[in-house]
């Protein structure tokens, strides 16, 4: 998974990218720091991982992770060539969602392009350079369809999404408020619309908002009510505490933590949230030379999570041995889960859940 942290200069884009990755990524008080994209690839917390590495200890443990991008910061008139341009924009396509950082906090030391704090506005400001992006591949798309239609009349049904996509864009909204069956979105594969991305809106807070007063300030509350709107996702963080909290030890991580009132760092949160917006969770196996998660879409079958760990594997797929996590610990070893009959066997077409301990049994 690829998550591209997104934002007007100067929002914290940087030091929530330092945190979260310890990364070391340049941060600075002017704009365009960031011109290339920061690579970070972070593990995805993973108690279950722990707990069965107490059960076999294994030589290694592999959690899953998420790589996060660090994109330049964006100004109005991008779509045109404005600042970073268009290699802002062409670094946002290669990501599979988006983490708008907007910053909700006041102050006076550090500038902000458009001179004053409103997240409103600033979303609009990104929004809309994203949206005349995708103006400009929807139209010469729809010209392509209506010209292909003429040997190819069974075209009209995608014209008929286009269209719709086209009435959204028009009056401002982001693609991803148009609803879809899922037959209508499996053919926007290739479209690649920037404002059809899952977005998680990060509300970069003080650390004494974030602490005490999350939803008595007026800057979250605005985009919280935006996200509502178009079906995202909103966050509130402080990258400041977060940019501690990188520095700590997990000993001293849940101490700190636990002192501030605060249950899950910003990253946890995050983490999940992106899971969450994409559809996505973890199987595990399980064994001697390591304990490792894997990452696959909710309603991935047997067959397809298989090849996940390798192709052969799915090729000579003959088999998947199944087990709850929990059900596992609970009987300390695979033989006592199996004299129990708790292991199950199960065919290509099973659907994969959250939590399950698999081991594949193929032939090629």
């Amino acid at each position: 998974m690829k998550l591209g942290i997104v934002g007007l200069p100067n929002v914290g884009k940087s030091t929530l990218f330092n945190a979260i990755t310890n990364a070391g990524a340049q941060s600075a008080n002017y704009p365009f720091c960031t011109i290339e994209p920061n690579i970070g690839v972070v593990a995805v917390p993973d108690e279950r991982l722990n707990l069965l590495a107490d059960l076999y200890k294994p030589k290694a443990i592999v959690p899953a992770s998420i790589e996060f991008l660090d994109i330049a910061g964006l100004v109005k008139g991008a779509s045109g060539g404005e600042g970073l341009g268009n290699k802002f924009l062409s670094h946002i396509r290669e990501v599979d969602a988006i983490v708008h950082v907007v910053r909700c906090f006041e102050n006076e030391d550090i500038v902000h392009v458009e001179g004053s704090i409103d997240p409103v506005r600033d979303i609009e400001t990104i929004n809309m350079e994203l949206i005349l992006s995708d103006m400009e591949i929807l139209n010469k798309r729809i010209l392509r369809v209506e010209k292909a239609m003429k040997g190819d009349k069974s075209l009209g049904a995608d014209l008929e999404i286009l269209k719709r996509f086209k009435e959204a864009l028009d009056a401002g909204k982001c693609a991803r408020t148009v609803e879809l069956t899922e037959q209508e979105a499996s053919k926007l594969v290739d479209f690649n619309f920037l404002t059809y991305k899952p977005v998680i809106y990060a509300c970069n807070m003080s650390e004494d908002d974030f602490i005490s007063g999350i939803e008595e300030n007026e800057h979250y509350k605005a985009v919280k009510a935006i996200a509502e709107a178009e079906g995202s996702q909103v966050l509130p963080i402080c990258a400041e505490l977060e940019a501690q909290i990188s520095e700590l030890s997990e000993d001293e991580k849940e101490i700190f933590l636990s002192e501030l009132g605060i249950e899950h760092s910003g990253l946890d949160l995050l983490i999940k949230r992106s899971y969450d917006l994409l559809g996505l969770m973890s199987f595990l196996t399980a064994g001697d030379p390591e304990v490792r998660a894997w990452t696959i879409k909710k309603g991935t079958k047997a067959l397809h999570a298989a090849g996940k760990i390798h192709s052969d594997i799915e090729r000579g797929f003959i088999r998947a041995e199944v087990i709850n996590y929990k059900l596992l610990l609970e009987n300390g070893s695979i033989a006592a889960a199996k004299e129990k009959g708790l292991v199950r066997l199960e065919g290509k077409e099973y659907i994969m859940q959250d939590g399950d301990v698999v081991l594949f049994r193929f032939n090629v």
